[in-house]
């Protein structure tokens, strides 16, 4: 009996032993190699490109499989690329929407399939959304209007919003807007317009700022743009009339060609938010999903479905006094890319 007793018990933490192994590594509960479906936003932006890479490399790290896909900024197509990765049978599906009021019927279907859904860096509204990874937004906002109102606190200011559907643009308006709100109320600052932009597309932005020259007759002194895309474009039809680097504008993302306007003094900040941190938190928080494991949170949005358990990466502010020491220093950008030399 005692004999008995002792081998039941070797083959109960044997079998403990082999359940915890198979589900070591990239492997789900049922002992097979995790499968990631990615759908991104659009791939032809610099920043999704480096999202993607780092994403992919650390999953591969864990021991998972990444099918990833891009919308080409496309919502119709979003929605569809989601439910193709569904009907692949991924574990865990990870989405940087596009518009993010109009995935939720493919996002309920991912739930209703068993798949938890990691929204990255946007929140998909109205749907079961597992888990939240992104920067605070708001604070963005304060940081774009912060590096202008270093340059100048007075006169009249235009504000270049992002894309109607981007759910974080409403985050990043509100945070640039509080902080000029001061400044407004006490007359320092005339608020001379503003525009959101459609899919941030630097084209659209481009035609936004030249209506605006043209209508106030480039009586314009700052603009506080919602990233370094649109902030570029701004920059491009600031210098047709003479007023680059003479009118201070905000960005986001740190994208080389913005970096480089920072150095030059055309731009006047960019929020740098850590791509590779965001992409490394994503890649583990997929796997953890896919286990079933607890993901780690330190708030929480409620996207009108549910209240989303949400982790806060937090961004850092770069003008051209801290080139060397953020970006640089971080090995986002090296010194010669940024100052040509």
């Amino acid at each position: 009996m005692k004999s008995l007793k002792i081998l039941l018990s070797v083959l109960t933490i044997f079998a403990l032993c082999f359940i915890s192994c198979s589900n070591e590594g990239g492997n789900n509960a049922q002992g097979k190699k995790i499968k990631i479906g990615l759908s991104l936003d659009d791939l032809r932006l610099e920043r999704w490109q480096k999202d993607r890479d780092y994403f992919v490399e650390e999953a591969q790290k864990l021991g998972a499989d990444v099918t990833y896909v891009s919308s080409d900024g496309n919502a119709t197509k979003q929605l569809a690329d989601i439910e193709n990765l569904i009907a692949q049978n991924i574990d865990v599906l990870v989405v940087i929407a596009n518009d993010g009021n109009s995935l939720s019927p493919a996002i309920m279907q991912a739930s209703q399939d068993g798949i938890p859904t990691l929204a990255y860096d946007r929140m998909i509204n109205n749907c079961d959304i597992a888990h939240y990874i992104t920067f605070d937004l708001e604070k963005v906002g304060r940081m774009q209007a912060e590096g202008v109102l270093e340059i100048t606190n007075k006169g009249r200011f235009y504000y270049l919003g992002g894309s109607p559907t981007d759910n974080n643009a409403r985050f990043f308006r509100k945070g640039a807007m509080d902080t000029l709100q001061p400044y407004i109320e006490r007359g320092d600052i005339e608020l001379i317009g503003e525009q959101a932009t459609k899919d941030w597309l630097p084209d659209v932005a481009l035609q936004i700022i030249e209506d605006m020259l043209t209508a106030q007759n480039n009586n314009v002194s700052a603009i506080v743009a919602a990233n370094d895309a649109i902030g570029g474009a701004a920059v491009q039809a600031l210098k047709a009339q003479g007023l680059a680097g003479k009118v201070p504008v905000s960005g986001q993302d740190a994208d080389l060609a913005a970096l480089q306007r920072i150095a030059k003094g055309e731009q006047a900040v960019t929020v740098y938010k850590p791509v590779k941190q965001i992409a490394v938190e994503c890649a583990k928080a997929a796997v953890a999903l896919a286990k079933g494991e607890t993901v780690e949170s330190n708030g929480s949005l409620n996207n009108g479905y549910k209240d989303v358990p949400t982790f806060y990466i937090e961004p850092i502010k770069v003008t051209k006094d801290n080139l060397d020491s953020t970006v640089i220093a971080d090995g986002w950008a090296t010194r010669e890319d940024v100052y040509g030399n």
